[in-house]
């Protein structure tokens, strides 16, 4: 085994521990939160540690996503740069006309709208 391998085996468990303090700080923080301020505003019950857990993983679900789609948001709008550098003006202008009907802009403002 090389030492850079030996290195990353040694400081995996420190890795590992600095992990489940930041998960265990993150639930403890969202607990003292929760029960700081929805049981006076609201009259909701108060939640345990593992409940806190429950909740920081739901909404790493539903508005994190799951770290699997990588970066979505680069990669389309690098391919629409792509497609529109590729584009002859009259496509260009075809293109800008259809988002212009699709999604119920006016006409842009060097044209004139006819009634």
């Amino acid at each position: 085994m090389n030492s850079r391998a030996m290195k990353f085996l040694a400081l995996s468990p420190l890795f590992l521990a600095a992990f489940a303090g930041f998960v265990a700080l993150g639930g403890w923080a969202i607990m003292r939160l929760w029960n700081w301020l929805l049981p006076p505003l609201f009259a909701w019950h108060t939640i345990t540690f593992w409940q806190a857990l429950g909740l920081l993983v739901l909404c790493r679900i539903l508005f994190g996503g799951l770290g699997l789609h990588g970066n979505a948001g680069q990669r389309a709008r690098r391919r629409m740069a792509e497609r529109w550098d590729s584009m002859s003006d009259e496509e260009r202008e075809r293109f800008r006309q259809w988002v212009r009907e699709r999604w119920g802009f006016g006409p842009s403002p060097g044209e004139s709208r006819t009634l």
